[in-house]
This record gives structure tokens, C-alpha cells and sequence, in this order.
């Protein structure tokens, strides 16, 4: 089974955040191409990677944005894949505010499921989640994430019972 994610993001200087999401793929064993698509800058390469994605064996697309962040959007109407927006907050952002709202507010039938500002470590734990629906291997690995993130916490905790004494 080919569990292939895209990661495309308008501009270079969005790589920052969406590395993130390269790096979760990568420690679930989830293989994924990553470019810079910009909606506004490249239409026709937007539209044919949109409209190509389901046939090159792409399963979900991780899609990074700032400001007006018409990429996700734009994509999700074009292709019949699910598409996962991270909102960036960009140097010509207006707080992330303008981003988030663009990627959240989409009309009815054409959905982007929207991760919070800059957390592309979420969205590809979601294009994990997504691919877990059919993979028991990646359901494992999620689990035994999930497992460690617990433990994680009851450290802490102990930790900060320790200090309390």
C-alpha cells in the first residue's frame, strides 16, 4: 500500500512551519513529496498538481498558507482528496488571523479540515490518522504515540510533585 502525503506550501518561507509535518511523516513511516504551490503565483502548476494528485498515488495533501491562504482552499475544490490546511502566520499576516479564517471559512462541499496557526505537526499526525483508517501498522505506531505522549505527562507530573515537596 503506496501511503503517500503531499506537502505544499506557498511560499519558501513557510518551510518553517511545514518541516513539521515532514518530520511527524517521517517518524510514522509515512512517505510524502513536499513543494512550494502557490495559488496566487503559480495557478496552472496549483490546478495540474491538484487535479494529478489522486492519480500519482497521493492519499491526503497537507496544504500551508499565510496570508490571504487561497492554497488549501483552491486545492480542496480541484481535487477529490482530503485536504488539511495549516494556517501560517506570515510576515504580511495580520496576527494569523487573515490566514486562519481563509483556510477555516470554506463554503459548504468543498471542506479543508483546518489545523491550528503554524501546527503542521498536527496536520500530519491527521494525514497519519487519516491513513490509519486502512493500515494497521500506522494504527500501532499511533497508538504507541499516543501511549508515549501519556507518559510524558505522568512525568511531568511526578516531576512536579517532587518540586513541590
Amino acid at each position: 500500500m503506496n501511503n503517500k502525503v503531499g506537502i505544499i506550501m506557498g511560499s519558501d518561507s513557510d518551510l518553517t512551519v511545514m518541516k513539521e509535518a515532514a518530520s511527524i511523516l517521517d517518524h510514522f513511516g509515512v512517505t510524502y513529496e513536499i513543494s512550494i504551490v502557490s495559488a496566487h503565483r503559480t495557478p496552472d502548476r496549483m490546478f495540474e498538481y491538484a487535479k494529478t494528485a489522486h492519480t500519482r498515488g497521493l492519499k491526503v495533501i497537507i496544504a500551508g498558507a499565510g496570508g490571504a491562504a487561497h492554497l488549501p482552499g483552491m486545492v480542496a475544490a480541484i481535487t477529490i482528496l482530503p485536504v488539511i490546511g495549516v494556517p501560517v502566520k506570515s510576515s504580511n499576516s495580520i496576527d494569523g488571523w487573515d490566514s486562519i479564517l481563509s483556510i477555516l471559512q470554506m463554503p459548504n462541499g468543498v471542506p479543508v479540515a483546518t489545523v491550528a496557526l503554524n501546527a503542521a505537526k498536527n496536520a500530519g499526525i491527521l494525514a497519519t490518522q487519516i491513513l490509519a483508517t486502512d493500515n494497521n501498522s500506522l494504527v500501532k505506531k499511533l497508538e504507541t504515540y499516543k501511549a508515549e505522549m501519556h507518559e510524558q505527562v505522568i512525568e511531568k507530573n511526578r516531576n512536579l510533585d517532587k518540586k513541590k515537596e
